[in-house]
Protein backbone atom coordinates (compact mmCIF):
# COMPACT_ATOMS: atom_id res chain seq x y z
CA UNK A 1 0.00 0.00 0.00
CA UNK A 2 3.01 2.40 0.91
CA UNK A 3 4.54 1.42 -2.34
CA UNK A 4 1.57 2.12 -4.70
CA UNK A 5 1.13 5.77 -2.60
CA UNK A 6 4.72 6.57 -3.62
CA UNK A 7 4.24 5.86 -7.28
CA UNK A 8 0.81 7.49 -6.87
CA UNK A 9 2.55 10.88 -5.55
CA UNK A 10 5.74 10.65 -7.77
CA UNK A 11 3.17 10.35 -11.14
CA UNK A 12 1.01 13.26 -10.00
CA UNK A 13 4.26 14.86 -9.54
CA UNK A 14 5.38 14.49 -12.43
CA UNK A 15 2.50 15.34 -14.44
CA UNK A 16 2.62 18.27 -12.27
CA UNK A 17 6.04 19.38 -12.89
CA UNK A 18 5.63 18.82 -16.95
CA UNK A 19 2.51 21.49 -17.17
CA UNK A 20 3.59 24.55 -19.04
CA UNK A 21 5.08 27.18 -16.66
CA UNK A 22 3.02 30.36 -17.37
CA UNK A 23 4.87 33.16 -18.73
CA UNK A 24 6.63 36.28 -16.06
CA UNK A 25 6.04 39.31 -16.41
CA UNK A 26 8.27 41.96 -13.78
CA UNK A 27 6.82 44.68 -12.41
CA UNK A 28 8.03 47.38 -10.04
CA UNK A 29 6.18 50.38 -8.15
CA UNK A 30 7.88 52.81 -9.92
CA UNK A 31 7.31 51.68 -13.70
CA UNK A 32 3.33 51.45 -14.83
CA UNK A 33 3.42 48.11 -16.42
CA UNK A 34 0.87 48.06 -19.87
CA UNK A 35 0.65 45.11 -21.39
CA UNK A 36 -0.65 45.24 -25.21
CA UNK A 37 -2.92 42.00 -26.94
CA UNK A 38 -2.74 41.69 -30.38
CA UNK A 39 -6.57 42.05 -30.14
CA UNK A 40 -9.30 43.88 -28.47
CA UNK A 41 -9.65 42.95 -24.71
CA UNK A 42 -13.55 41.80 -23.34
CA UNK A 43 -12.42 41.40 -20.05
CA UNK A 44 -9.54 41.15 -17.48
CA UNK A 45 -9.21 39.33 -13.83
CA UNK A 46 -6.76 39.97 -11.44
CA UNK A 47 -6.53 37.47 -9.08
CA UNK A 48 -5.08 39.35 -5.89
CA UNK A 49 -5.41 42.74 -4.37
CA UNK A 50 -1.61 43.11 -4.34
CA UNK A 51 -1.84 44.18 -8.32
CA UNK A 52 -3.47 47.33 -9.11
CA UNK A 53 -4.79 48.36 -12.94
CA UNK A 54 -7.56 48.93 -15.11
CA UNK A 55 -7.95 48.90 -18.63
CA UNK A 56 -6.64 52.48 -20.34
CA UNK A 57 -8.13 51.22 -24.38
CA UNK A 58 -9.55 48.79 -26.43
CA UNK A 59 -6.91 46.49 -26.11
CA UNK A 60 -4.38 47.58 -23.47
CA UNK A 61 -4.09 47.10 -19.61
CA UNK A 62 -1.94 48.68 -17.34
CA UNK A 63 -0.53 47.27 -13.84
CA UNK A 64 1.37 48.25 -11.24
CA UNK A 65 1.88 46.75 -7.33
CA UNK A 66 -0.22 48.00 -4.79
CA UNK A 67 0.84 50.01 -2.55
CA UNK A 68 -0.68 50.22 1.57
CA UNK A 69 -0.75 54.00 0.85
CA UNK A 70 1.42 56.89 -0.96
CA UNK A 71 3.93 57.60 1.79
CA UNK A 72 4.86 53.40 2.68
CA UNK A 73 6.06 51.50 0.22
CA UNK A 74 5.18 47.93 0.31
CA UNK A 75 8.26 45.14 1.58
CA UNK A 76 7.78 43.06 -1.52
CA UNK A 77 10.62 40.85 -2.39
CA UNK A 78 12.66 40.43 -5.65
CA UNK A 79 11.15 37.38 -7.70
CA UNK A 80 7.76 37.40 -5.05
CA UNK A 81 5.09 36.11 -7.02
CA UNK A 82 2.23 38.93 -6.99
CA UNK A 83 -0.44 37.57 -8.40
CA UNK A 84 -2.34 36.22 -11.86
CA UNK A 85 -3.47 38.58 -14.68
CA UNK A 86 -5.83 37.17 -17.07
CA UNK A 87 -6.37 38.82 -20.37
CA UNK A 88 -9.59 37.76 -22.57
CA UNK A 89 -9.36 38.63 -25.61
CA UNK A 90 -12.43 38.93 -28.90
CA UNK A 91 -10.98 34.98 -29.82
CA UNK A 92 -7.92 34.11 -27.34
CA UNK A 93 -7.09 33.97 -23.50
CA UNK A 94 -3.65 35.12 -22.21
CA UNK A 95 -2.57 34.50 -18.33
CA UNK A 96 1.00 35.55 -16.70
CA UNK A 97 2.12 35.40 -13.82
CA UNK A 98 3.02 39.23 -12.36
CA UNK A 99 6.41 38.95 -10.65
CA UNK A 100 8.07 41.78 -8.31
CA UNK A 101 11.27 43.35 -9.21
CA UNK A 102 13.64 45.80 -7.33
CA UNK A 103 15.03 46.77 -10.03
CA UNK A 104 12.86 49.65 -11.79
CA UNK A 105 15.01 49.25 -15.11
CA UNK A 106 14.06 45.36 -15.10
CA UNK A 107 10.19 46.00 -15.08
CA UNK A 108 8.26 45.94 -18.05
CA UNK A 109 6.50 49.35 -19.04
CA UNK A 110 5.38 47.88 -22.42
CA UNK A 111 4.80 44.65 -22.81
CA UNK A 112 3.39 43.08 -26.19
CA UNK A 113 1.53 39.50 -25.78
CA UNK A 114 2.25 37.32 -28.75
CA UNK A 115 -0.21 34.66 -30.26
CA UNK A 116 2.53 32.29 -29.29
CA UNK A 117 1.65 33.08 -25.43
CA UNK A 118 -2.63 33.04 -25.88
CA UNK A 119 -4.85 29.98 -26.51
CA UNK A 120 -7.54 30.07 -28.55
CA UNK A 121 -11.35 30.06 -27.90
CA UNK A 122 -14.38 30.04 -29.47
CA UNK A 123 -16.54 33.37 -29.03
CA UNK A 124 -20.18 33.08 -30.74
CA UNK A 125 -20.29 37.06 -29.92
CA UNK A 126 -17.49 37.83 -32.16
CA UNK A 127 -17.39 37.05 -36.35
CA UNK A 128 -14.37 38.53 -37.07
CA UNK A 129 -12.30 40.22 -34.51
CA UNK A 130 -11.27 43.84 -34.93
CA UNK A 131 -7.41 43.20 -35.71
CA UNK A 132 -8.76 41.03 -38.26
CA UNK A 133 -10.65 43.21 -39.96
CA UNK A 134 -7.37 45.77 -39.72
CA UNK A 135 -5.32 43.01 -41.70
CA UNK A 136 -8.17 42.51 -44.21
CA UNK A 137 -8.91 46.49 -44.71
CA UNK A 138 -4.89 47.09 -44.91
CA UNK A 139 -4.71 44.76 -48.11
CA UNK A 140 -8.13 46.07 -49.41
CA UNK A 141 -6.18 49.64 -49.18
CA UNK A 142 -3.44 47.96 -50.89
CA UNK A 143 -5.22 46.65 -54.04
CA UNK A 144 -5.98 47.83 -57.61
CA UNK A 145 -9.13 50.02 -58.41
CA UNK A 146 -11.49 48.13 -60.17
CA UNK A 147 -14.95 50.35 -59.17
CA UNK A 148 -14.76 53.28 -61.57
CA UNK A 149 -18.58 53.91 -62.02
CA UNK A 150 -19.15 55.47 -58.68
CA UNK A 151 -17.94 58.75 -58.54
CA UNK A 152 -18.81 62.05 -57.33
CA UNK A 153 -17.92 65.64 -57.83
CA UNK A 154 -18.46 68.84 -55.43
CA UNK A 155 -17.34 71.53 -54.03
CA UNK A 156 -13.85 70.96 -55.87
CA UNK A 157 -13.83 67.38 -54.27
CA UNK A 158 -13.92 64.63 -56.19
CA UNK A 159 -15.21 61.13 -54.56
CA UNK A 160 -14.49 57.86 -55.81
CA UNK A 161 -15.42 54.09 -54.68
CA UNK A 162 -12.73 51.90 -55.56
CA UNK A 163 -13.42 48.79 -54.65
CA UNK A 164 -16.16 46.67 -52.68
CA UNK A 165 -14.90 43.63 -51.09
CA UNK A 166 -17.48 40.90 -49.33
CA UNK A 167 -15.15 39.11 -46.29
CA UNK A 168 -16.95 37.22 -44.12
CA UNK A 169 -20.33 38.90 -42.33
CA UNK A 170 -18.74 42.04 -43.61
CA UNK A 171 -18.44 44.49 -46.21
CA UNK A 172 -15.36 46.50 -47.05
CA UNK A 173 -15.86 49.78 -48.52
CA UNK A 174 -12.54 51.50 -50.15
CA UNK A 175 -13.49 55.18 -50.98
CA UNK A 176 -10.95 57.87 -52.15
CA UNK A 177 -11.07 61.90 -51.55
CA UNK A 178 -8.92 64.39 -53.86
CA UNK A 179 -8.98 67.53 -53.28
CA UNK A 180 -8.45 70.24 -56.08
CA UNK A 181 -8.80 73.40 -54.20
CA UNK A 182 -5.86 75.16 -52.50
CA UNK A 183 -7.87 74.87 -48.38
CA UNK A 184 -7.29 71.80 -47.02
CA UNK A 185 -10.30 69.62 -46.29
CA UNK A 186 -11.09 69.15 -42.51
CA UNK A 187 -13.97 65.97 -42.21
CA UNK A 188 -16.52 66.21 -39.29
CA UNK A 189 -17.85 63.05 -39.92
CA UNK A 190 -18.75 59.94 -42.06
CA UNK A 191 -22.51 58.93 -41.85
CA UNK A 192 -23.45 55.76 -44.08
CA UNK A 193 -27.26 55.73 -44.66
CA UNK A 194 -29.28 53.28 -46.43
CA UNK A 195 -32.21 55.51 -48.45
CA UNK A 196 -35.14 55.67 -50.85
CA UNK A 197 -33.27 55.81 -54.16
CA UNK A 198 -35.84 58.05 -55.15
CA UNK A 199 -36.89 60.98 -53.20
CA UNK A 200 -40.36 61.01 -52.14
CA UNK A 201 -43.22 62.74 -49.60
CA UNK A 202 -44.59 59.41 -48.43
CA UNK A 203 -44.80 58.18 -45.14
CA UNK A 204 -43.45 55.13 -45.59
CA UNK A 205 -40.08 56.39 -46.61
CA UNK A 206 -37.60 55.87 -44.15
CA UNK A 207 -33.75 56.71 -43.93
CA UNK A 208 -31.83 53.57 -41.75
CA UNK A 209 -28.24 55.13 -40.18
CA UNK A 210 -25.97 52.76 -40.41
CA UNK A 211 -22.59 52.38 -38.04
CA UNK A 212 -19.30 51.21 -39.20
CA UNK A 213 -17.34 48.55 -37.50
CA UNK A 214 -14.24 49.51 -38.50
CA UNK A 215 -12.37 52.34 -39.98
CA UNK A 216 -8.77 52.02 -41.05
CA UNK A 217 -8.12 55.58 -41.85
CA UNK A 218 -8.01 57.66 -38.65
CA UNK A 219 -6.87 61.37 -40.26
CA UNK A 220 -9.30 64.00 -39.97
CA UNK A 221 -7.44 66.33 -42.50
CA UNK A 222 -6.06 66.01 -45.32
CA UNK A 223 -4.85 68.70 -48.52
CA UNK A 224 -4.79 66.94 -52.01
CA UNK A 225 -5.37 62.56 -51.42
CA UNK A 226 -7.42 60.87 -48.67
CA UNK A 227 -8.36 57.07 -48.89
CA UNK A 228 -9.84 54.92 -46.31
CA UNK A 229 -11.61 51.61 -45.71
CA UNK A 230 -15.06 51.37 -44.16
CA UNK A 231 -15.81 48.10 -42.60
CA UNK A 232 -20.11 47.47 -42.44
CA UNK A 233 -21.87 44.64 -41.28
CA UNK A 234 -23.27 42.80 -44.03
CA UNK A 235 -26.70 43.73 -45.36
CA UNK A 236 -29.01 43.25 -48.28
CA UNK A 237 -31.59 45.75 -49.30
CA UNK A 238 -34.41 46.02 -52.00
CA UNK A 239 -33.94 47.66 -55.42
CA UNK A 240 -35.93 50.81 -54.29
CA UNK A 241 -32.83 51.95 -51.77
CA UNK A 242 -29.37 52.77 -52.24
CA UNK A 243 -26.35 53.39 -50.03
CA UNK A 244 -25.39 56.41 -49.30
CA UNK A 245 -21.64 57.36 -48.21
CA UNK A 246 -21.68 61.46 -46.94
CA UNK A 247 -18.44 63.17 -45.54
CA UNK A 248 -18.63 66.19 -44.68
CA UNK A 249 -16.52 69.32 -43.48
CA UNK A 250 -16.12 70.80 -40.27
CA UNK A 251 -17.42 74.07 -40.87
CA UNK A 252 -20.61 75.81 -41.09
CA UNK A 253 -20.45 76.42 -44.46
CA UNK A 254 -18.56 72.82 -45.17
CA UNK A 255 -18.33 71.22 -48.23
CA UNK A 256 -20.53 67.70 -48.15
CA UNK A 257 -19.58 64.76 -51.20
CA UNK A 258 -21.86 61.99 -51.09
CA UNK A 259 -21.31 59.10 -53.12
CA UNK A 260 -24.32 56.35 -54.07
CA UNK A 261 -23.92 52.91 -54.00
CA UNK A 262 -26.94 50.92 -56.09
CA UNK A 263 -27.74 47.61 -54.98
CA UNK A 264 -26.22 46.05 -58.16
CA UNK A 265 -22.67 47.13 -56.97
CA UNK A 266 -23.41 45.52 -53.24
CA UNK A 267 -23.82 42.27 -55.22
CA UNK A 268 -21.00 42.75 -57.52
CA UNK A 269 -18.57 42.90 -54.43
CA UNK A 270 -15.47 40.95 -54.76
CA UNK A 271 -14.58 38.07 -52.56
CA UNK A 272 -11.64 38.44 -50.09
CA UNK A 273 -9.95 35.32 -49.13
CA UNK A 274 -7.30 34.47 -46.26
CA UNK A 275 -4.65 33.83 -49.15
CA UNK A 276 -4.71 37.42 -50.33
CA UNK A 277 -3.27 38.53 -46.76
CA UNK A 278 -0.42 35.99 -47.38
CA UNK A 279 0.19 37.51 -50.57
CA UNK A 280 0.46 41.18 -48.91
CA UNK A 281 2.34 40.03 -45.86
CA UNK A 282 4.54 43.38 -46.00
CA UNK A 283 1.95 45.44 -44.84
CA UNK A 284 2.46 46.18 -41.28
CA UNK A 285 -1.05 44.57 -39.59
CA UNK A 286 -0.04 44.09 -36.30
CA UNK A 287 2.00 47.73 -35.76
CA UNK A 288 -1.02 49.60 -37.73
CA UNK A 289 -3.41 47.89 -35.14
CA UNK A 290 -1.57 49.31 -31.89
CA UNK A 291 -1.28 52.90 -32.93
CA UNK A 292 -4.90 53.62 -33.95
CA UNK A 293 -5.86 52.39 -30.50
CA UNK A 294 -3.89 55.50 -29.40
Amino acid sequence: MKARTFFTTLFAACIFSSAPAKERILVNNGVTTHIVMPENIKLVDISTDRIMGNQCTDNIVRIKPSMPNDSVQADYKENELLGTVTLIGERHIAQYDIVYTREPGSAASIFHVPYSDTESYVNPGVSMPVSEMARYAWAVYGSKRKFHQIVSNAHGIRATVNNIYSVGDYFFIDYSLRNRTKIPYDIEEVRVKLEDKKETKATNSQTIELTPVFSLNSARKFRKDYRNVLVLPKLTFPEEKVLRLEISESQISGRTVTLTIEYEDILNADGFGADVLESKSAYPFHHYYININH
